[in-house]
C-alpha cells in the first residue's frame, strides 16, 4: 500500500487592498502631516522671536514631518507584511496543489493497480472456466468412449484419459478411480473359441489390458515427470486381473479385495504407504511379492496358488484363513527358487521375510509347502494352521506360537496334513509333531533361548 502523502498546514488568504484605499490612506497620512506642522509651525511658536521662534519652528517642521515619516513607515510596514503574507499564502497553496497532485496521482495509480489485478483475476477465471470446460469436455468425451460398444473406440477411450491426467495434476485421482471402475467391471477371461462373443472377449482383454498398463505405468516412481504420485488410492475390490504387472508401483490404499488374478501377479519392489486389502482374493497363477513393502496388510480368507514373499517388509501382516492351495508347476519353481528340488521343493516362499509387528497365520492352510527361513520380526503366530509339503523355518528364531483360543475357551493346535513331511521338514525348536501329526509346543523354557 502507498504511503500517505504529508498535507501541509493551509493558512487564510488576506482579502486584496484596492489601490484607493492605499491612495487615500496616503493622502491621509500626508494631510496629517500637513496639519500637524502646520499646527506646530504657528501655534506652537506663538509669542517667540529671533532665535528661538527660528528653533521653534525647525523643531516644529522635524516633529511634524518625524511623525508622519513614521506614520507612512508603518503604513508601509503594513503593506510589506500583506505582501509578505500573500507569498507564504501562495506557497502553502502550491504546496496544497502539489499534495493534491501527488494524491491524485497516487490514486490513479492505485486505481490502475486495481484495474490490473482485477483484469488479471478475470483473465485467471476465464482461462481456468474454459480449461474446466475443455477438461470436463475431454472427460465426459473420454467416459462415453471408454462405455463404447467397439474396442478400438475403448482403446481412444483410455489414452485420452491418460493424456488428460498427465496435462491435469489435480484431475489424475479421479482418472485412477475412473479406470478402476472400469477394470472392476464384470469379465469372463475364459471361453470356448466356438462362442459367439470369443472375438469380442478377446478384444477386451486387449482393451483390460492397455488399462493396467496405463495405470500401473504411472504409478512408478522410475517412471519420472509421468508418475501421478504415491498418495494415488486403487481400489480393484472385485475386479478381474489378467497378468498384471504392477512391479516398482508405489499405492496408497489399496484394496484388491475378492479380485481374481489370472495368470502371474508381479508386485516385485512395490510399495503400500497405507492399509492394503487382499481379503478373499483369488491367486490363480504365481504370485510375486518379492521385495514388497506393506504397512498394514490383509489376506484373509485369499487364495494363492503358488507364492514368493522373499524379502518382503510387512508391519503387520494377517493371512488368517488364508489358503496356499496347489503346488508350484517344477520348471516355475525352479526359476523363481533354484535353491530348492526334488520332492523338497515348496510351492510358497517366505524366507527372508521381515515382520515388524506381527504376522497372523493362524488358521492358514499350506498344502503345497512353505519356506519360512531367515525370517525376522517380532511374531509370528499359526494356531490352527494346516502343513502339507514339505515346510521349512531355518534359522527363524523368532516366536512361532502354534496355539490360538477358537473363542469357546478351547486352543487350536496347527497339524500337519500328510504324514512324512514331518521328518523332512525344519520346524521351529519350540514346536513337537506327535505321530498324529498335530503340532504343539514344549515348555516355555525349553524355547527360551529362541
Amino acid at each position: 500500500m502507498a504511503s500517505p502523502v504529508p498535507q501541509p498546514t493551509s493558512r487564510e488568504p488576506l482579502q486584496p487592498m484596492p489601490r484607493k484605499v492605499i491612495a487615500l490612506v496616503a493622502t491621509g497620512i500626508a494631510l496629517v502631516t500637513i496639519v500637524l506642522v502646520v499646527v506646530l509651525w504657528w501655534w506652537g511658536t506663538a509669542g517667540l522671536s529671533g532665535k528661538e521662534l527660528v528653533t521653534a519652528r525647525l523643531d516644529a517642521l522635524r516633529t511634524g514631518l518625524s511623525i508622519g515619516i513614521g506614520g507612512g513607515g508603518v503604513f508601509a510596514l503594513y503593506l510589506a507584511w500583506r505582501r509578505q503574507h500573500a507569498t507564504e499564502v501562495g506557497l502553502v497553496q502550491k504546496e496544497l496543489d502539489q499534495a493534491d497532485v501527488a494524491r491524485a496521482y497516487e490514486l490513479q495509480r492505485e486505481v490502475a493497480e486495481h484495474n490490473r489485478l482485477h483484469a488479471e483475476r478475470v483473465a485467471a477465471a476465464t482461462e481456468k472456466d474454459a480449461s474446466d470446460r475443455r477438461v470436463t469436455e475431454l472427460y465426459t468425451k473420454a467416459s462415453e468412449q471408454l462405455g463404447s460398444d467397439k474396442a478400438p473406440v475403448r482403446f481412444a477411450g483410455i489414452y485420452a484419459l491418460e493424456r488428460l491426467a498427465q496435462d491435469n495434476p489435480e484431475h489424475r485421482q479421479t482418472i485412477v478411480n475412473l479406470l478402476c471402475a472400469y477394470l472392476r467391471m464384470p469379465y469372463p477371461p475364459r471361453g470356448d473359441e466356438n462362442d459367439a462373443d470369443h472375438r469380442e472377449r478377446v478384444q477386451e482383454l486387449e482393451v483390460r489390458r492397455t488399462a493396467q498398463h496405463v495405470l500401473s505405468s504411472h504409478l512408478r516412481p522410475a517412471a519420472g515427470v509421468t508418475f501421478w504420485g504415491e498418495a494415488q488410492e486403487v481400489n480393484l475390490n472385485g475386479a478381474t486381473l489378467v497378468d498384471v504387472d504392477f512391479s516398482g508401483c508405489h499405492f496408497g490404499e489399496a484394496d484388491f479385495g475378492e479380485a481374481v488374478f489370472v495368470g502371474t501377479a508381479n508386485f516385485v519392489g512395490a510399495a503400500f504407504t497405507r492399509l492394503a486389502s487382499f481379503n478373499r482374493v483369488v491367486f490363480e497363477g504365481f504370485a510375486q511379492f518379492v521385495n514388497v513393502k506393506f504397512d498394514a496388510v490383509f489376506f484373509v480368507n485369499a487364495t494363492f496358488h503358488g507364492s514368493n514373499f522373499m524379502n518382503a517388509a510387512f508391519r503387520l501382516a494377517q493371512f488368517d484363513g488364508a489358503r496356499f492351495r496347489a503346488a508350484v508347476r517344477a520348471e516355475v519353481a525352479e526359476a523363481h527358487h533354484p535353491r530348492h528340488g526334488g520332492s523338497d521343493r515348496p510351492g510358497d516362499y517366505f524366507n527372508t521375510a521381515h515382520f515388524r509387528e506381527l504376522g497372523n497365520f493362524r488358521r492358514a492352510s499350506f498344502d503345497a509347502g512353505v519356506d519360512f527361513s531367515d525370517v525376522t520380526g517380532s511374531g509370528l503366530e499359526f494356531g490352527g494352521a494346516c502343513f502339507g509339503g514339505v515346510t521349512k523355518f531355518n534359522r527363524t528364531t523368532i516366536l512361532a506360537e502354534c496355539l490360538v483360543d477358537d473363542g469357546a475357551g478351547q486352543f487350536i493346535h496347527a497339524q500337519v496334513s500328510t504324514g512324512d513331511v514331518a521328518t523332512r521338514s525344519t520346524w521351529p525348536e519350540n514346536w513337537v509333531v506327535g505321530e498324529d501329526g498335530v503340532i504343539t509346543e514344549r515348555p516355555v523354557e525349553t524355547s527360551a533361548s529362541d
